[in-house]
């Protein structure tokens, strides 16, 4: 098994879009997910897999996801919000993520918030989650090399992958459910818009 940290520096956690990424101006469709297949090529499980697709965009309207796109361009808040949809897609379900950026999206077409200033704090909160997941793979690894020292078995390697892999989706599950949680609390929320 490779050295965690080599598959950690392998994942891409630090390629996001930042709002130097985005031009100034309206973008179509094609650029759009350019922009996003160049930025989170290095984040792909295979060659195979997809960032974003214009498929994936026309569900996201249809689903309305985003505010009404005009005359076919995509705006500096659109790619925002795209970008948020992304990261919210890995582990909720659309209509999760629905639930979430409704009231955003009102605030948004209603001019009620700066939604750069908002992403930047997202931004921010994302480097210091980085952080804080490096952090924590080095306390399960140590947890998982603890349980192997106890073990006497030929095929050590696997068992370790075995229970870090383990360890790994139950830590993943438990933030998700939490996540899940709050998406469910937001849904008995009064609607403010």
């Amino acid at each position: 098994m490779k050295k965690l940290y080599e598959l950690v520096s392998e994942l891409g956690l630090e390629n996001t879009i930042t709002l130097d990424d985005i031009p100034n101006i309206d973008l179509y469709m094609d650029q759009v997910t350019q922009l996003f297949e160049n930025k989170y090529n290095e984040a792909k499980r295979n060659e195979d897999e997809k960032i974003l697709t214009k498929t994936m965009i026309n569900n996201y309207a249809k689903a309305k996801l985003l505010f009404p796109i005009k005359n076919k361009k995509y705006s500096k808040e659109h790619l925002i919000l795209i970008s948020l949809i992304y990261q919210l897609k890995g582990a909720l379900s659309i209509s999760d993520v629905k639930v979430v950026l409704d009231r955003l999206n009102y605030k948004i077409e209603h001019e009620q918030l700066n939604l750069s200033e908002l992403y930047v704090s997202h931004l921010e909160l994302h480097d210091k989650s980085i952080e804080n997941f490096k952090a924590n793979i080095n306390v399960i690894s140590s947890d998982v090399n603890q349980e192997i020292d106890k073990k006497e078995d030929e095929d050590i390697e696997y068992l370790e992958s075995l229970l870090l892999i383990s360890s790994l989706i139950n830590t993943s599950n438990m933030y998700r459910r939490l996540a899940e949680r709050l998406v469910d609390e937001m849904k008995e929320e009064p609607n403010k818009n």
